[in-house]
């Protein structure tokens, strides 16, 4: 955590938590879920049930660390600096050139004849948006200077994954709750 004895988390100039180039959000959901896990452990069990832990001369409160998952959380839904949700369908602006196929191929209403594998090639490097909308889909984020490139090719920052939606699902059920 950023002010204590150690720190070696990088972060892009917005703000978001970086550790690698492709699906880095993966590593931010998944640090936002258990940074909340481990401040609900510190709020009933840390010194006393106070929800304080020390780091050297720092002090970590639960609430430090619910409000730096917040902020992560808040990145991802679009509390960034292109204003873009990397949540597919939330939000007034979100990826709309996702790296996944049943998404890119049109829909089995608008073109039922089957289509070989090898022909889903026309559909990844089209430029039209995905013809249906992946809602809920977390992509891979942006870079470490907070850019996206929103093009299906670019599978590194396009690309959703269930390893990348589900910690975030965690923090959402967190955050949502009442206090």
């Amino acid at each position: 955590m950023y002010g204590t004895p150690g720190f070696q988390a990088q972060y892009t100039p917005g703000g978001l938590l970086y550790k690698g180039s492709e699906s880095n959000l993966q590593y931010v959901t998944s640090t936002a879920f258990l940074l909340l896990t481990y401040s609900k452990y510190l709020s009933s069990h840390g010194d006393g049930g106070g929800g304080v832990v020390s780091c050297g001369t720092v002090t970590i409160t639960a609430q430090n660390l619910i409000a730096l998952a917040q902020k992560q959380v808040d990145y991802i839904l679009g509390n960034n600096p292109i204003k873009m949700s990397y949540m597919v369908g939330f939000g007034e602006r979100y990826p709309k050139h996702i790296h996944h196929r049943a998404s890119s191929l049109p829909s089995i209403h608008a073109y039922p004849q089957r289509i070989p594998c090898n022909n889903g090639f026309q559909y990844l490097y089209s430029a039209s948006p995905n013809p249906n909308l992946l809602v809920g889909a977390i992509v891979g984020g942006p870079d470490s200077n907070d850019n996206f490139s929103d093009d299906r090719t670019n599978y590194q920052q396009s690309e959703p994954a269930t390893y990348i939606n589900a910690p975030l699902v965690g923090a959402l059920a967190f955050l949502s709750a009442p206090n």
